[in-house]
C-alpha cells in the first residue's frame, strides 16, 4: 500500500481514548489498530513486531551496517482526541489544491476557507485529505503512523539502503496524557528518537509546555430558594467568581508563542457542588508554578471570604518542558534540520503549545524531539492533512537514517 492507502486504512479504526478510564489502554478499541499494525509490520518482515498488554506496539528493523552509528527510534500515537467524534470517518480527498474554499459539509455550513484558515495557502497544489464535517480526521496522529510505516516499508524492501537498528513504537492514550506511562525505554533500546506528531513538516519542536492540571471543587450551601436569604451559597456563582479572579488575558484565546495560559475545559455542578477542571501551561517552569499558586491563593481568599473551607484545589503535574534535556543533545535537532535541508525543506524550530509523548520520553532518558506530519486544525471537523507533506516527511526520515551511517 502507498502512504495514502495506509492513512485511509488507519483512520477507519475508531481509536478515541477516554480520560475517565483507568484501564491501560483507556479504551480497548485502540487494540484493534495495534493488532493490525503488528500484522502489517510482520508482513513487511519486521519479525519481532508485538503488541504488549498495555496497548503499545513495538518493532525493530535490525541493522545491516553493524550498528556503526546511533540507534534511532520513531514514535507516533494511535489514539485520537476525545474532543470530537472519532468513528465513522468519511475522508474527502482534494487533488492539486488550488486555493479555493473547500466544502466540508454543505448542510452544516462548514467550510475550509483560506480567509479563515490562511495556512491553506501553504499547501497550494498539494493533495489534501479533509473530514466531511461530522468528525475529526485522525491525522493526529495516524498521519505520523503512516509516515513511519511508509519509511519502514521502504527500508525493508530496499536491502541496499544502509542503516543501523531502527526502533519503532506506536502508543495509545497520548491524547489524554498517558501515552508513555507504560513505555519500556530499556526494551525500546534506542539512543534517541523522534516523535512524528506535529504539523507543518518544516517545523521541529524541542520545547514544550510545562503542564499541570487543576481540579477545583466548590461546596456551597443549598437552601430552598424560598427561604434562602442570608443562608444559601450557590456553588455555581462562586465558581464564576473563582474563574473571574484568574488573569483574563492568560487564557488560550489570548495567548500565543511562549505565552502561558489557564484553560477551563470542563465545569459541571449545581447549587450544592460545582467542579471545575483546568489545564495550566507555560514554557517557563517558574511562571507555571506561579500560575498554580494563583489557584491556591484564590481558594484561600474565597474560603476566608465565605467563612469556611468551601473550595478544595488539587493540582497535579502532567509533564515538563524537554528543552533542558534536549539542549544537552542538540545534535539530534541539528541532524534532523540538516536532513530537512537536503530534502529541500527549510527547517525552523518552534515551541510546542502543547505536549507530546516525546516530552515524557525525554525525561525517561530517551531524548525525543518532535517532527511534523503535514496535519492541521487537529481535534475537530476542520482537520486536514497534506499527503504531499506526508510523502516528503518519509524522505526526511530516510535521510536522517542515511546520514546516521556516514
Amino acid at each position: 500500500m502507498n502512504i495514502e492507502e495506509k492513512f485511509l486504512k488507519y483512520v477507519s479504526f475508531d481509536t478515541q481514548s477516554d480520560p475517565k478510564s483507568d484501564t491501560a489502554p483507556s479504551t480497548m478499541k485502540q487494540l484493534e489498530l495495534g493488532k493490525y499494525l503488528v500484522e502489517e509490520m510482520k508482513s513487511i518482515g519486521i519479525e519481532n513486531a508485538q503488541l504488549d498488554k498495555y496497548g503499545i506496539v513495538y518493532g525493530t528493523i535490525p541493522s545491516n551496517n553493524n550498528n556503526q552509528g546511533k540507534k534511532i527510534g520513531f514514535v507516533a500515537h494511535m489514539d485520537t482526541s476525545p474532543d470530537a467524534a472519532g468513528n465513522n470517518i468519511h475522508p474527502q480527498i482534494i487533488r492539486d489544491y488550488q486555493g479555493d474554499t473547500i466544502v466540508l459539509n454543505k448542510e452544516k455550513k462548514l467550510y475550509l476557507d483560506p480567509h479563515e484558515f490562511p495556512e491553506l495557502l501553504n499547501v497550494l497544489h498539494h493533495d489534501l485529505i479533509t473530514t466531511d464535517g461530522t468528525t475529526l480526521l485522525g491525522a493526529d496522529d495516524k498521519a505520523g503512523v503512516a509516515v513511519i510505516m511508509q519509511m519502514a516499508e521502504y527500508v525493508m524492501t530496499h536491502p541496499e539502503f544502509k542503516h543501523n537498528d531502527i526502533q519503532i513504537a506506536f502508543t495509545p492514550d497520548e491524547e489524554i496524557g498517558r501515552g508513555t506511562e507504560n513505555f519500556d525505554v530499556n526494551y525500546f533500546n534506542a539512543d534517541y528518537a523522534y516523535t512524528v506528531d506535529g504539523g507543518d513538516i518544516a517545523e521541529i519542536e524541542y520545547e514544550n509546555f510545562n503542564a499541570f492540571s487543576a481540579v477545583v471543587e466548590i461546596t456551597g450551601k443549598s437552601i430552598h430558594p424560598g427561604s434562602a436569604k442570608n443562608a444559601m451559597i450557590n456553588s455555581i456563582h462562586v465558581s464564576q467568581e473563582f474563574d473571574a479572579m484568574l488573569p483574563i488575558h492568560a487564557r488560550p484565546e489570548s495567548t500565543e508563542g511562549y505565552e502561558g495560559f489557564n484553560h477551563l475545559h470542563d465545569i459541571h455542578g449545581n447549587c450544592e457542588k460545582t467542579v471545575m477542571e483546568y489545564i495550566i501551561r507555560n514554557h517557563d517552569l517558574d511562571l507555571a508554578k506561579k500560575q498554580c499558586q494563583d489557584f491556591e491563593n484564590i481558594a484561600q481568599f474565597l474560603n476566608q471570604k465565605y467563612g469556611y473551607d468551601m473550595i478544595k484545589v488539587t493540582i497535579e503535574q502532567s509533564y515538563l518542558n524537554m528543552k533542558e534535556h534536549i539542549a544537552k543533545n542538540m545534535f539530534i535537532v541539528e541532524n534532523a534540520m540538516e536532513a530537512m535541508k537536503q530534502c529541500q525543506v527549510e527547517p525552523r524550530a518552534v515551541p510546542i503549545r502543547g505536549g507530546t509523548d516525546g516530552a515524557n520520553l525525554t525525561y525517561m532518558g530517551l531524548p525525543c524531539p518532535n517532527l511534523g506530519t503535514g496535519g492541521y486544525n487537529y481535534h475537530g471537523p476542520f482537520e486536514y492533512v497534506s499527503l504531499t507533506m506526508m510523502n516528503k516527511q518519509v524522505e526526511v526520515l530516510l535521510k536522517i537514517l542515511e546520514n546516521n551511517v556516514k
